[in-house]
Parts: C-alpha cells; sequence; structure tokens
C-alpha cells in the first residue's frame, strides 16, 4: 500500500511570497517590562520598540534579541520614551549590526535623550555592566529619525503611520501596512483625557491583526475626580501630621499630571503654603522646557490655557536637583524618580524617611513585580536597603493609581470599536493577561457578525496568521489613457518593486520605475561598389517603404527602408544602422540580402527609372485625390476636409474607406471597391513615379536563382514550375504578391516568415 502512495513534494516558498504574518514577543510577553516585538511577513521584518527590565539589569535587561538577526531587520519604530520602551534603544542601535531605519514621535526624541542620560547616571551599576555610554546615546540620536502623527512613511514597501495614545507626551500607536495587510500597535494606550493630555484616538481604518497592552487586564480605573480628590486628602494629610510625603514618579510622564494636580490644590489652600513642594529631578528643568515646546500635543484645555499662561510654570512647586541642596527640617512633599524606587533619589530618600511612622509613600503608577515599590504595597515590617542592611519600615503606603492605561471598559470599547479579526494581548502580567483573554472572549464568542480570535503569547512563542494579500497591478502612462473594455488584452511590462505591481508601456519604462533603460544599437558594414541608384530602385522595389533621407554631403546618401533601417552610402561599403530588436533584426537580414544581389548584378541587366525622385509631396496627393473622387462621385460623397491616413467615399450609403499608408480600400460592395482602388492606384502612380515600379517595359530583374537566394525559406527549386514562368512579370507577381508595387512588405513580411 505505501509503496503505491503518492510522494508528496514540500516546496519552500521564498519569504516574500509567504502568506504567513509572524509575531513573536521577544520581551512583555506575560510579563511588564522590556517591551519588544519582532514582525515578519512577505520577507520584511520590524522591531516594535526596544525596553529595559526595570527588576533586572545589565544584559538580563534586555529582550531576548539573541533569536533574531539584527542586520535583517528593515524598520523600528519606538512607541514612546519610557525605559520598559525605549531603555535599550541606544545598545541596539549602537551595539548590534542593526542597519535598518529607526522611526519615533518629534516629543518622544526630544525626551528620549535627557531621560536616557538621567538613567546612565543614576544605575547602580558598575561601569563595566552598563549597557552602553554616554556617547552611545548620544550617537543613537543620528540614527533616529521623526515621524509626525498621521503622517504616513513608507520604508522598504512598508507603510506604516502613527495615532496619538494618550499616555505620555509624544506617545504613539502605529498602524504598519505590508502587501495590504494592516497591523495596529497600540503601545502603552490611555482612553481617558487627564490635566493636559488628550486621551488615545481611534482609528478609523480596520485592522487586521491589533497588538494591545493588558497592563490593568480586567480592572476598573478609579473615576478621576474621586481619584484626584484621594491623591490631594492622603497628601494633606501626611503633612499636617508633621510628616514627609514621598511620591515616586518618573521623571516624565506621571509627574508632570501630578504637579499640576499639587499646584492647584497648593493654590486653593493658603495654610499649605507655607509646606514646600519639590521636583527632585536633574531632568526637572530640561523637561520642562521638553513639555512647554510641545503643548500642541497636548489637549485642548492646555491648548487654551498657554495663551494666558504657561501651565508648566508652577508657582508653589521648586526643583531639587540633589541631596546636598535639601534642607530636612519639616513637612514637605516630594517627588522623585526612579518610579519603582530600585535605585537613584526616590530609593535613597524613602530609606531616610521609612522608619518613621509620621511619613508617608504614595505609589501613583503601575509597579512591576521584583521592585522595591511593588514590595511595600505588601506593607512588610522590614525592608532590605541598597547597601544590604535591615530597615524597620513604619511609614504609611498608598496606592493611588494614575497609570495612563487602559481598564478593561476602555480595552473592550476599544476592541469592540475598531473590530479587528485578531487581537494579540502583549505587556501585561500572566495572570492579569490570561483574565482579560478569557473576558474578551466571552464577550465575543456570541458575536457572530465580528467574531475576535484572542491570543496571549509568551516571550518567544510565535503566533501566525495567513493572509492572502492584495494582488493587483494598476495600469499607467500611455496605457491608461483608454478606458478598457471587457476581454481587451493590456500589453506591457510587469515592474513589480516591494508590493507594488505596474503595467508600463516599454517606451515609459524610465518614466515611470527607477529602472535603467539600455537601447542596443546594431551596425554592419557592407561592402558595396554597385549604384546607389540601382539599390534604392531594387528596394523600393522589393519593399515599397524607402525613404530618402537629404545629405549636405553628397558623397553620404543616406535611406530608411522599414521606418527602421538606416542605410549610408560611405564608399566602399554600406552602412547599415538599427535600433536591435526582433522584428527589426528581421528586417535587417531582407535589406542585407538586396544589397548581396545588387553587388552582384550588373547596372545594364536592370533598367532604372531616371525619375527616383526622392521627394513626394503626400499632402498634394490627398488634395488631388480629393477632387478627383468628387469629380467621379459629386461633392457631397467625399468630406472635403480630414486628418490623418483614413478617408471615406459614400455612394448611394455605401462607403468605401481608404487607407492612404498602404494605399488599400476597404468596401463591402467590391464593385465600388475595384473603382476607388484603380482611381487610388493610378493617381498614386502618376504623381509618385519613382514608387510605379511596373516590370511592363522590361524583363524582370530577379532570375530564378535570385529569387532563391534572397528568400531561400520557399524552397523555390522544388517547385514544379517551367524555367519561362519567371521570365513573366505577372507570373512573379501572382507567385510574390508581396513584390507587387502596391504592396505593403511592413506588414506581410513577419507572417511571410
Amino acid at each position: 500500500m505505501s509503496a503505491n502512495r503518492p510522494r508528496v513534494q514540500v516546496l519552500n516558498l521564498p519569504d516574500e511570497e509567504s502568506d504567513e504574518l509572524k509575531i513573536t514577543p521577544l520581551g512583555s510577553g506575560q510579563e511588564v517590562g522590556r517591551s519588544c516585538h519582532f514582525l515578519e511577513f512577505k520577507g520584511k521584518k520590524v522591531l516594535l520598540d526596544f525596553g529595559i527590565h526595570p527588576a533586572l539589569t545589565g544584559m538580563s535587561a534586555l529582550p531576548f534579541v539573541d533569536h533574531i538577526d539584527p542586520e535583517q531587520i528593515d524598520l523600528m519604530l519606538v512607541s514612546h520614551f519610557h525605559l520598559d520602551h525605549a531603555g535599550g534603544l541606544p545598545w541596539f542601535l549602537m551595539r548590534t549590526r542593526f542597519r535598518g531605519r529607526c522611526f519615533m514621535t518629534h516629543p518622544t526624541k526630544a525626551i528620549y535623550k535627557w531621560l536616557l542620560s538621567d538613567y546612565i547616571k543614576v544605575s547602580n551599576i558598575a561601569t563595566e555592566h552598563m549597557l552602553y555610554s554616554e556617547s552611545d546615546l548620544e550617537a543613537s540620536l543620528n540614527k533616529i529619525n521623526v515621524i509626525n502623527f498621521h503622517e504616513e512613511k513608507e520604508v522598504n514597501g512598508i507603510k506604516f503611520w502613527c495615532y496619538h495614545a494618550g499616555h505620555v507626551l509624544g506617545a504613539a500607536m502605529f498602524m504598519i501596512q505590508i502587501a495590504g495587510v494592516k497591523l495596529l500597535y497600540t503601545g502603552d494606550f490611555s482612553r481617558q483625557e487627564d490635566r493636559h493630555l488628550m486621551m488615545a484616538e481611534i482609528p478609523q481604518i480596520r485592522p487586521d491583526v491589533l497588538m494591545i497592552e493588558s497592563t490593568y487586564g480586567v480592572s476598573i480605573h478609579e473615576p478621576r475626580e474621586s481619584r484626584e480628590t484621594r491623591f490631594t486628602t492622603t497628601v494633606h494629610t501626611i503633612v499636617g501630621r508633621g510628616g514627609r510625603c514621598l511620591i515616586p514618579v518618573f521623571a516624565l510622564g506621571r509627574a508632570q499630571e501630578l504637579l499640576l494636580i499639587l499646584d492647584e490644590y497648593w493654590q486653593q489652600h493658603p495654610e499649605l503654603h507655607e509646606v514646600p513642594i519639590y521636583y527632585a529631578s536633574a531632568l526637572a528643568k530640561k523637561c520642562m522646557s521638553v513639555y512647554q515646546t510641545y503643548t500642541h500635543a497636548m489637549n485642548d484645555r492646555i491648548q487654551r490655557q498657554i495663551s494666558i499662561s504657561n501651565p508648566f510654570q508652577f508657582k508653589h512647586i521648586s526643583n531639587l536637583k540633589g541631596m546636598d541642596q535639601f534642607e530636612d527640617i519639616g513637612p514637605c512633599v516630594i517627588m522623585a524618580s526612579p518610579g519603582m524606587m530600585q535605585s537613584g533619589l526616590s530609593r535613597e530618600l524613602f530609606e531616610m524617611w521609612c522608619p518613621d511612622p509620621k511619613n508617608g509613600v504614595i505609589i501613583a503608577g503601575y509597579c512591576v513585580e521584583g521592585t522595591l515599590a511593588k514590595e511595600i504595597l505588601k506593607e512588610p515590617e522590614e525592608v532590605t536597603t541598597m547597601s544590604g542592611q535591615r530597615l524597620p519600615m513604619k511609614c504609611s503606603v498608598e496606592y493611588i493609581s494614575f497609570s495612563a492605561h487602559t481598564d478593561f471598559e476602555q480595552t473592550s470599547h476599544f476592541i469592540r470599536t475598531i473590530r479587528p479579526p485578531n487581537v494579540v494581548l502583549v505587556h501585561g502580567e500572566m495572570t492579569e493577561m490570561s483574565r482579560l483573554k478569557a473576558a474578551l472572549e466571552r464577550e465575543y464568542e456570541a458575536s457572530t457578525g465580528s467574531p475576535v480570535k484572542v491570543f496571549n503569547p509568551k516571550n518567544l512563542e510565535t503566533v501566525t496568521f495567513h493572509f492572502r494579500g492584495e494582488k493587483m497591478a494598476k495600469v499607467m502612462g500611455d496605457l491608461a489613457l483608454q478606458k478598457p473594455k471587457e476581454n481587451d488584452v493590456v500589453s506591457g511590462i510587469l515592474v513589480k518593486r516591494n508590493f507594488n505591481c505596474h503595467i508600463i508601456s516599454p517606451k515609459e519604462l524610465g518614466k515611470y520605475s527607477d529602472l535603467l533603460v539600455s537601447t542596443i544599437t546594431q551596425r554592419s558594414s557592407i561592402h558595396y561598389t554597385g549604384s546607389w541608384q540601382l539599390l534604392h530602385y531594387l528596394l523600393a522595389s522589393m519593399y515599397g517603404s524607402v525613404e530618402v533621407i537629404l545629405s549636405e554631403a553628397a558623397e553620404n546618401n543616406s535611406l530608411r527602408v522599414f521606418d527602421a533601417i538606416t542605410l549610408v552610402q560611405e564608399p566602399p561599403v554600406v552602412v547599415l544602422e538599427w535600433t536591435a530588436s526582433p522584428t527589426a533584426d528581421m528586417y535587417a537580414d531582407a535589406v542585407m540580402k538586396v544589397i548581396l544581389k545588387a553587388q552582384d548584378l550588373d547596372n545594364s541587366s536592370v533598367s532604372v527609372p531616371t525619375n527616383m525622385n526622392p521627394t513626394f509631396d503626400k499632402m498634394h496627393f490627398k488634395e488631388c485625390l480629393i477632387e478627383l473622387l468628387q469629380e467621379m462621385f459629386g461633392e457631397e460623397s467625399v468630406p472635403k476636409i480630414f486628418k490623418g491616413e483614413k478617408l471615406y467615399v459614400t455612394v448611394n450609403n455605401v462607403k468605401a474607406n481608404i487607407d492612404l499608408s498602404v494605399m488599400k480600400v476597404s468596401c463591402e460592395s467590391e464593385k465600388l471597391e475595384r473603382i476607388v482602388q484603380t482611381a487610388v492606384t493610378k493617381l498614386y502612380e502618376s504623381l509618385a513615379p519613382n514608387c510605379k515600379r511596373s516590370f511592363a517595359s522590361h524583363s524582370p530583374p530577379f532570375s530564378l536563382s535570385t529569387l532563391s537566394l534572397l528568400f531561400p525559406f520557399l524552397h523555390l527549386s522544388s517547385l514544379p514550375l517551367p524555367p519561362s514562368f519567371f521570365s513573366s512579370p505577372s507570373s512573379i507577381f501572382l507567385l510574390f504578391p508581396f513584390l507587387h508595387p502596391l504592396s505593403s512588405l511592413p506588414l506581410l513580411l513577419p507572417s511571410i516568415l
């Protein structure tokens, strides 16, 4: 049985022909931190974000990049400046073989430099274990391109554009299109407008795949108003009991939102004016200038206020660059970075204040497992300092989330609005992500109109989708001038660039493509010492279409045959020149045969007309023909004015069409066709005597051997014909109609050959 089983051949398609879209999380797959996602489709490779894990250090904090080849990546897109999305970017741009292009928005690039410079300074690891240096960071800026919101760009066939994502200043959601297949990557996004940022946009285009964050899973956020009230009340309570209030934040992002809230609250409560608020970040002044520059990327509230006063010039908040400037002498509020207290000024202040029960800590953002911020939310009795000592933790700890991530209601509404058939969850702890997947599947399992498949891959787990991709060719240039009809055949060259196919006329290849068009000019010199008039006569007798090219130099006579072959007399040779093509090459071979035979002929054996006038006034011929036909059939039968090479005669509602390019008449009435054809032929022979080419007055110029030499493919010697047959002109025209004076060899020759 198995012996008779047909063999199955497995074909490995090239990447550009594959219909598989593959998505592989290299980080933030069932975790929060080191966001990085690898996409590949149709041979194109894209990397989304390149962050670091806040709970890890050194190389272990990076995404799993050893599973990809950086040199093959075409495009890299960075959603925003937070360390878990951009913290590893200088290492990737400067320490790998990445040669593609990297894009982010203008505000993201402006803040990226300062934020990562601060990260290098506050990182509590040895220099030799640092991922990159200040010089690497500076050099990486030259490799980063910027993109405006809603601006479409294309890199190596990959089209992409971005939308406002909320979250932080400059945060973007990227729509990526490859071969017609669209993927939307949200990065971190927020669908709730706050005091300075607009909410994330909802694209009007339906993507085929949605990659969406799942940070908060199925949790529902507290309403903004009650959240702000609880925050200001907690701060007021801590300083009211004489304590110090520590608010760990990242240098940029939620910090600006909290500063706006505190400044407004202090303005409304004069009893707090003696309590200082410090923004303890070396980046504060630099970053505030960035925020003041990009107010156009914020919400309407800020844009209205900026025309009156700058909302980021705070009245009750001071900048604190370091501990050497701080006098710890009473109640105060300090916002310090980093937000998860793994190192830096926020960690130092916490270790100073945690033993005092009057003091308090407010965790205002999302915390990753393995960080001190996540640990103190469990309210342990002791904590371990950076030096390894154990300290009692008696201060109060409150969690009031100002994290600008979507909750379940916002995530579900976003998916419901854009209706993607496939959803890939990223950027979420395993438990929260699994709960969100189950909730979304329950919500859409009963939906028959727009079914949704939900995936939650782990790091290095590839999700594969199958898309055919659009296959369409656009007709361009001259070929597109006339609208095609059904069953029309469009002939041209198919040019494929990336995923765009165009059908172009060969003549316009250089105009509508980047291809270099080459033309091959053929030149052939043939020995000829005979009469130029004889050669002209023989060519005109054989082929009809002979144009005389007048030259100032009498010794350089020129002819053009078939409107393709140029003959130049350069004694003792005749030079043929033509543009190479299958048809022109065939014409050239036929002309060479005539030249070789003419060299062997004796001028006295052929009667050459003395009136080989090179000029023929075709316009005069047309005028005479109209006048002749009007005299024959009446003025109303022939149009007085016409354009081009077509003319017609109407007699008793019967039309005879005249093609002046070949001197041929066509008509339904054979009698009328014969009469008009005779008139056209006689007039043509009268006005163009050099084209008369009648052999009636002299013997045929070619013998049986001559015709056999010129047309070996006819095998004349095998024909059962007597030798006398070739002495009769009428017999020759009967056997070789294309030799007739009114024949058109350019039209007949391809079919004959």
